[in-house]
């Protein structure tokens, strides 16, 4: 069994999970507002719209001068131009609701096993925090689903300066908590973000089976450091 002293986690697709596509709650929005557009057209223009905005804006523009809610902002109106909608003083409204609607545990649930999972593992006084590329409404979400008071910190791109991949988010994990590298390990979905760049920063590494597995990848991680369900990582690990 590993000792450990500290847990981090990531969030999204790790324990808490949307409750419906993004596309799909994109298109209930606009239809509130009194306009059509296919779910499926808006899953494929928000896919477009984030990846063209966090390559020109890393970090939610935080070295542009930006806000992550002006990013957001951005991001959603341009979703639905790229739909075929223009009409920013229609769009603007849709983009603040949905803003907010996305801090809301009616937007999140839970993953199955991760309430269970967080409260055996502070039963073994290991100390958890969060380390998320999500914005500064995580804290929000977390209280929302029930989960905050299971984390001493949150560490997010905008309360550090850089994101994962960036193994200097991990190293201000571990500074905050005093625990040296391998008496940590870090929880998360993303091969790259959540397995790669903690074991770059001296600590260990669970992928949970939600993780897209691909040939690149899976021959370099043991079948030992992948959870098929995140109730079998308590029985890995014990109090340091």
């Amino acid at each position: 069994m590993l000792k450990l002293r500290l847990l981090t986690w990531d969030v999204k697709d790790t324990l808490l999970r949307l409750r419906i596509p993004v596309g799909e709650s994109y298109a209930a929005e606009a239809q509130a507002h009194g306009l059509q557009v296919e779910a499926e057209v808006l899953n494929r223009t928000f896919h477009w719209a984030y990846q063209a905005q966090a390559q020109r804006f890393p970090n939610y523009g935080q070295d542009r001068g930006l806000s992550s809610k002006q990013w957001w902002l951005d991001v959603v109106m341009e979703t639905f131009r790229l739909s075929g909608v223009h009409e920013d003083k229609v769009l603007l409204p849709i983009a603040e609701k949905l803003y907010y609607d996305y801090c809301s545990n009616r937007t999140w649930e839970l993953l199955p096993g991760a309430s269970k999972t967080l409260q055996q593992c502070r039963q073994l006084g290991i100390c958890m925090g969060v380390i998320s590329n999500f914005d500064r409404r995580l804290p929000e979400i977390l209280a929302q689903c029930g989960l905050q008071q299971h984390f001493e910190f949150v560490l997010s791109p905008e309360n550090v300066g850089f994101a994962k991949p960036d193994k200097r988010i991990f190293l201000e994990a571990l500074r905050i908590s005093g625990v040296p590298p391998p008496l940590a390990a870090h929880v998360g979905d993303d091969y790259m973000n959540d397995y790669r760049a903690p074991r770059e920063a001296g600590m260990h590494s669970f992928l949970i089976m939600t993780a897209r597995k691909t040939d690149s990848w899976e021959a370099e991680v043991p079948q030992e450091h992948i959870l098929s369900t995140l109730t079998d990582l308590p029985s890995l690990i014990e109090k340091g």
